[in-house]
């Protein structure tokens, strides 16, 4: 972690260059080209002149400012809906009219809303003195009209092993947590609350919030408002757990005050305003989302920060540019509905399938800004949508180097993931990408908790975004037609095809790899044609040749609406989820599960329960919390997804392929694990008999593949 620097310090930073080479090893699935061959290559007048003019220390101030209106006074929180969302998306509204922006709109759209206002645990430790306790919230309605004398307990983990046999009815329940590496907060909070307690006090004990004992979390809740969940630091339980020992029957009386208000459809108000181009009906859009855990320094304010310094640099550089810049500011990314396990990216979800649909197949890209103010690591990586991946490993090598941060340079990493709003924007076809940070040990420290404040801020690392957000948002401007090229998805999807599964099921990959070698031949013909445009026109632009620039670009428009409607239609027809929520192509569901089914299969026919138990049944669809929860529980939690209508699963809905129940059977087992030769023929056949399904279900999927990929191929081939 880097503190911040002075003001002094912040001044003096200035665009020297990014260094652009070979990324960190990967060993997962998501291609990263390696970016070589480092370049200086002289920028443009008007590049040099954005550099000069963009400033770090005006972002910096902005993101700090944002932190002037919470919901609660202690903690700060800036959630879906509330006032303070409000406000503060009024201050940005403001902020855009007055650096520039023209034609700032206020966008309205339906939000369950959340106003957390505070969570206080007073007891006596065991010294006999008054410990006050203020905790971290989740999205749920909890007020104890005052304060309240309540019993509390303590539960390990929250299962319903540990549950069982504790009075909890009406009752606060303290659990231990590791929402990385276990489950998420909505099943032990689910579990507790179908057995009467009054709510759940979560502790991380890891995963998150490593950065300090005191440290509060928050999360989204994936849950039901009516059962309410906070957050405690590990300082604090460890008094409480103390004070709990030395009590008579494990229980405390405590005093509790807190209120936490979810209401459901409220209104949340987006933001966006425009540097308008030459072309007013073709965009590049930049965006970030302004609600926020706690201060939320990190996230997102800096990322509104840097959103605005760069259209700030912009337009006090005077760039005038040829597409139409849209910076959008998002509300209620972290959490905006209610009850889904989709509950967060609500803003961008109503943003672009609900408010403004009409710019899909009109937007070139979408950069998408988060926690963009610290040094990850000694690699800056952008992450981005498959077809995005050559062209931006490509436009890595150009970009000049600040300083020494990011001495690794700059990877490209695909496929997006859900996290953040770019996934909402890609799946509705507008091709996105972001800085990214997901894998980095902000995650595990400070992400979520008090801890994200200023004190966890890098100049120069916002100032590296600033320069290299800034210059691909030129170089985006400076192409005639979107530079999408389908040859990294497609490989991906062959890469991704498991020969022995697909043997294992008896499916054939023959038609499936002709046709995406096929749709590939189109594809990289269709790269050749855009490349030879996009050169020409940037040409014609350095020329000054403002004639020959607008006739070729005029010339590319049905090219160019047509390659965005292939990429939404790769988008429709490739893009599905895990159970959690990891973006897979369709056939590896399946066939992730029928490679788990029978090697459980094989190890239960030689009498080895413990194996599938261990390395294969948890992995099958959301069945690892079979394990640990009760049927009410998983049922809840694998219901909310199947049976909800799309209005409640935004940009989840259609994205599950399938859902495998083995609840009974991985119960069953583990009852008999002790046992022994126990008889296993039951479980056997049930695996059997999934197995079979899956088996279905895979060469259904490889069919319903195999043609969408000619599909694809067909309207890549009509481009060539």
């Amino acid at each position: 972690m880097k503190k911040m620097v002075s003001y002094l310090t912040l001044s003096m930073l200035v665009a020297t260059s990014l260094v652009a080479c070979t990324p960190k090893e990967d060993t997962s699935n998501e291609k990263k080209e390696p970016v070589e061959d480092v370049k200086t290559v002289p920028l443009s007048d008007e590049k040099d002149k954005y550099l000069s003019e963009v400033d770090v220390e005006y972002a910096f101030e902005f993101a700090k400012g944002m932190e002037e209106y919470k919901t609660n006074e202690k903690l700060g929180y800036r959630t879906a809906g509330s006032e303070a969302e409000r406000k503060t998306g009024e201050k940005i509204g403001e902020e855009m009219k007055k650096i520039g922006l023209t034609e700032v709109t206020k966008d309205a759209f339906t939000v369950d809303s959340w106003e957390f206002e505070k969570a206080d645990l007073t007891f006596t430790d065991t010294t006999g003195k008054e410990h006050l306790a203020v905790l971290g919230g989740y999205q749920v309605n909890f007020d104890t009209n005052g304060v309240k004398d309540l019993e509390i307990v303590y539960a390990g983990k929250g299962t319903a092993e540990e549950l069982e046999g504790l009075d909890i009815e009406g009752k606060l329940v303290l659990i231990d947590i590791n929402q990385r590496e276990e489950w998420w907060i909505n099943y032990p909070t689910y579990q507790a609350h179908v057995k009467g307690a009054a709510a759940v006090i979560a502790v991380q004990e890891a995963g998150y919030a490593e950065v300090d004992p005191d440290a509060l979390n928050s999360q989204d809740i994936c849950g039901p408002d009516d059962a309410p969940a906070f957050s405690m630091s590990q300082t604090d339980a460890g008094e409480l757990k103390k004070a709990l020992e030395a009590s008579e029957n494990d229980t405390l009386t405590v005093k509790f005050d807190a209120k936490s208000t979810v209401k459901m459809d409220q209104e949340a108000y987006n933001y966006y305003g425009k540097i308008v181009g030459k072309d007013p009906d073709s965009y590049i859009l930049l965006s970030g989302h302004y609600d926020s855990y706690f201060a939320g320094f990190q996230d997102d304010n800096a990322a509104i920060g840097l959103m605005l310094g760069i259209a700030k640099g912009m337009i006090d550089s005077g760039y005038q540019p040829e597409k139409t810049l849209i910076f959008n500011a998002i509300a209620a990314e972290e959490w905006g509905k209610s009850n889904t396990r989709y509950d967060w990216s609500t803003g961008a979800y109503n943003q672009i399938f609900n408010i403004h649909p009409e710019w899909v197949g009109k937007t070139f890209a979408n950069m998408n800004f988060e926690l963009p103010a610290f040094e990850h690591t000694t690699q800056d990586e952008i992450r981005s949508t498959y077809e995005l991946n050559n062209y931006l490993t490509e436009f890595a090598k150009e970009v000049p180097p600040l300083s020494d941060v990011y001495k690794d340079g700059i990877s490209v990493v695909s496929p997006l993931r859900t996290w953040s709003d770019d996934f909402s924007f890609s799946i509705a076809g507008v091709p996105a990408l972001r800085n990214d940070f997901q894998d980095s040990e902000f995650m595990h420290s400070h992400y979520h908790s008090q801890f994200d404040s200023e004190e966890a801020f890098n100049a120069e690392a916002l100032k590296f975004h600033l320069n290299l957000y800034g210059l691909l948002t030129m170089h985006y401007d400076q192409t005639a037609v979107v530079p999408l090229d389908f040859t990294t998805r497609l490989q991906a999807m062959k890469d991704l095809i498991d020969a022995d599964a697909f043997k294992q099921a008896s499916v054939v990959s023959g038609d499936l790899m002709k046709e995406i070698d096929q749709a590939m031949s189109s594809a990289e013909q269709v790269n050749t044609k855009v490349a030879d445009v996009n050169k020409k026109y940037a040409e014609a632009l350095k020329k000054e040749d403002a004639d020959g620039a607008k006739k070729l670009y005029e010339e590319s428009r049905e090219l160019n609406s047509d390659l965005l409607a292939a990429y939404k239609y790769a988008e429709d027809q490739f893009v599905r989820l895990t159970w959690e929520d990891e973006p897979i192509f369709p056939h590896e569901h399946a066939q992730n599960n029928v490679k788990n089914l029978a090697a459980s299969i094989e190890a239960l026919k030689t009498g080895d329960i413990a194996t599938p138990l261990d390395e294969y049944l948890y992995a099958i669809d959301n069945n690892w919390y079979a394990y640990d929860f009760d049927q009410e529980v998983f049922n809840y939690f694998t219901d909310y997804v199947i049976k909800a209508p799309k209005e409640q699963l935004m940009w989840g809905a259609g994205r599950i392929v399938d859902h495998e129940d083995l609840f009974d059977t991985i119960k069953s087992l583990k009852a008999k694990k002790e046992q022994t030769k126990p008889d296993l023929s039951v479980e056997i056949t049930t695996l059997t008999d999934a197995l079979g399904r899956q088996k279905e279900l895979l060469q259904q999927t490889v069919t319903e593949e195999t043609a969408s990929v000619k599909k694809l191929g067909e309207l890549l081939s009509e481009l060539k």
